[in-house]
Protein backbone atom coordinates (compact mmCIF):
# COMPACT_ATOMS: atom_id res chain seq x y z
CA UNK A 1 0.00 0.00 0.00
CA UNK A 2 1.30 3.60 -0.68
CA UNK A 3 0.11 6.62 1.97
CA UNK A 4 0.85 10.21 1.23
CA UNK A 5 1.97 11.41 4.59
CA UNK A 6 0.94 15.09 6.44
CA UNK A 7 3.71 17.04 7.46
CA UNK A 8 3.31 16.47 10.66
CA UNK A 9 3.05 12.35 10.70
CA UNK A 10 6.26 12.91 8.41
CA UNK A 11 8.25 15.13 10.96
CA UNK A 12 7.00 13.41 13.90
CA UNK A 13 8.44 9.91 12.41
CA UNK A 14 11.53 11.18 12.02
CA UNK A 15 11.87 12.30 15.35
CA UNK A 16 10.03 9.50 16.97
CA UNK A 17 7.83 11.19 18.23
CA UNK A 18 5.45 9.41 20.53
CA UNK A 19 1.77 12.30 19.15
CA UNK A 20 2.52 9.51 16.07
CA UNK A 21 -0.36 7.64 17.15
CA UNK A 22 0.15 3.59 16.94
CA UNK A 23 -2.18 2.84 13.82
CA UNK A 24 -0.38 5.72 12.04
CA UNK A 25 3.03 4.07 12.88
CA UNK A 26 2.38 0.63 11.66
CA UNK A 27 0.49 1.98 8.64
CA UNK A 28 4.22 3.74 7.48
CA UNK A 29 6.36 0.78 8.37
CA UNK A 30 3.80 -1.59 6.47
CA UNK A 31 3.44 1.06 3.42
CA UNK A 32 5.47 2.93 0.52
CA UNK A 33 5.37 6.34 1.89
CA UNK A 34 4.72 10.02 0.31
CA UNK A 35 5.77 12.88 0.91
CA UNK A 36 4.65 16.12 -0.78
CA UNK A 37 6.81 18.75 -1.74
CA UNK A 38 4.04 20.80 -0.05
CA UNK A 39 5.15 19.52 2.82
CA UNK A 40 8.98 20.27 2.03
CA UNK A 41 7.55 24.43 1.72
CA UNK A 42 5.29 24.04 4.32
CA UNK A 43 8.33 22.78 6.54
CA UNK A 44 11.03 25.65 4.81
CA UNK A 45 8.29 28.47 5.93
CA UNK A 46 7.67 27.51 9.41
CA UNK A 47 11.42 27.22 10.15
CA UNK A 48 12.10 30.83 8.58
CA UNK A 49 9.26 32.16 10.66
CA UNK A 50 11.09 30.28 13.80
CA UNK A 51 7.65 28.30 14.41
CA UNK A 52 9.33 25.14 13.77
CA UNK A 53 13.07 24.31 14.57
CA UNK A 54 14.61 21.25 13.04
CA UNK A 55 17.83 19.56 14.51
CA UNK A 56 19.59 20.74 11.21
CA UNK A 57 19.12 23.04 8.42
CA UNK A 58 15.76 22.18 6.09
CA UNK A 59 17.49 21.82 3.45
CA UNK A 60 19.87 19.39 5.30
CA UNK A 61 17.14 17.69 7.79
CA UNK A 62 14.63 16.84 4.46
CA UNK A 63 16.78 14.80 2.35
CA UNK A 64 18.57 12.91 4.98
CA UNK A 65 15.78 12.23 6.08
CA UNK A 66 13.43 11.34 3.00
CA UNK A 67 16.84 9.18 2.09
CA UNK A 68 17.15 7.11 5.65
CA UNK A 69 13.46 6.31 5.69
CA UNK A 70 13.25 5.17 2.04
CA UNK A 71 10.57 7.66 1.84
CA UNK A 72 9.57 8.83 -1.87
CA UNK A 73 8.96 12.43 -3.12
CA UNK A 74 5.40 13.42 -4.76
CA UNK A 75 5.76 16.05 -6.87
CA UNK A 76 3.02 18.64 -7.41
CA UNK A 77 1.49 18.29 -10.84
CA UNK A 78 -1.06 21.09 -12.20
CA UNK A 79 -3.92 18.53 -12.04
CA UNK A 80 -3.22 18.46 -8.31
CA UNK A 81 -3.07 22.33 -8.04
CA UNK A 82 -6.18 23.36 -10.08
CA UNK A 83 -8.35 20.43 -7.97
CA UNK A 84 -7.62 22.72 -4.82
CA UNK A 85 -10.39 24.89 -6.51
CA UNK A 86 -12.59 22.17 -6.60
CA UNK A 87 -12.35 21.25 -2.33
CA UNK A 88 -15.21 23.16 -0.43
CA UNK A 89 -13.51 25.18 1.85
CA UNK A 90 -13.52 22.92 4.98
CA UNK A 91 -9.87 24.12 5.33
CA UNK A 92 -8.38 27.36 4.46
CA UNK A 93 -5.00 26.08 5.24
CA UNK A 94 -3.35 26.29 1.55
CA UNK A 95 -0.54 23.38 2.45
CA UNK A 96 -3.37 21.43 3.83
CA UNK A 97 -5.70 21.88 1.13
CA UNK A 98 -2.96 20.65 -1.59
CA UNK A 99 -1.71 17.70 0.01
CA UNK A 100 -5.86 16.92 0.28
CA UNK A 101 -6.20 17.61 -3.60
CA UNK A 102 -3.01 15.17 -3.80
CA UNK A 103 -4.16 12.49 -2.23
CA UNK A 104 -7.99 12.51 -3.80
CA UNK A 105 -5.86 12.93 -7.57
CA UNK A 106 -3.46 10.14 -6.46
CA UNK A 107 -6.03 8.04 -4.80
CA UNK A 108 -3.95 7.92 -1.59
CA UNK A 109 -4.94 7.38 2.06
CA UNK A 110 -3.25 10.11 4.00
CA UNK A 111 -1.55 9.34 7.51
CA UNK A 112 -3.08 12.47 9.63
CA UNK A 113 -4.35 13.50 13.03
CA UNK A 114 -6.40 15.81 10.98
CA UNK A 115 -10.00 14.42 11.22
CA UNK A 116 -11.03 17.16 8.83
CA UNK A 117 -9.20 14.98 6.03
CA UNK A 118 -12.15 12.46 5.97
CA UNK A 119 -14.67 15.47 4.75
CA UNK A 120 -12.74 15.62 1.66
CA UNK A 121 -13.57 11.99 1.06
CA UNK A 122 -10.09 10.75 2.01
CA UNK A 123 -9.10 8.05 3.42
CA UNK A 124 -7.52 8.77 6.99
CA UNK A 125 -5.21 6.83 8.79
CA UNK A 126 -4.51 7.74 12.27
Amino acid sequence: MRVLLDTHAFLWWCEDDPQLSPKAREAMEGSECSVSFASFWEIAIKCSLEKLRLPTAPEKYIPEQMSLNGFDQLEISFRQMMRTAKLPFHHRDPFDRLLIAQALEEELPMVSRDPMVERYGVARIW
